[in-house]
């Protein structure tokens, strides 16, 4: 089985979660969202997770990952605690790795 890479870029459905706080509900889903991630990344399956640093409409989140094909691609992206709660939408690309730095870690 051959892979492919993949990114699907995520945004809140309601942007002020960003300045105003989560509700409980919202609160929950990013917590499993992260969890969900953490165990794909454990298995090999997610490379690289992470989000912007703004708090505008602008915002977003990446999700680079390995499919064996699109469809794969976006069964990952769908069975994202955050995506199936509504708390963001999301959109899958293919997507090519072609270099990584040394330094990439995960956060300080």
């Amino acid at each position: 089985m051959s892979e492919s890479e993949f990114l699907y870029r995520l945004q809140p459905t309601r942007p002020a979660m960003l300045t105003d706080g989560l509700t409980a509900e919202e609160r929950e889903a990013v917590a499993e969202h992260l969890a969900y991630l953490q165990r794909l990344a454990a298995a090999g399956v997610v490379l690289l997770f992470g989000r912007t640093q703004t708090t505008d409409a602008s915002t977003f989140g990446i999700v680079i990952y390995r499919a064996a094909s699109l469809d794969e691609a976006r069964q990952v992206m769908a069975h994202d605690p955050a995506v199936r709660a509504g708390v963001m939408r999301a959109d899958v690309f293919p997507f090519r790795v072609a270099g990584v730095g040394a330094g990439l870690s995960g956060p300080a």
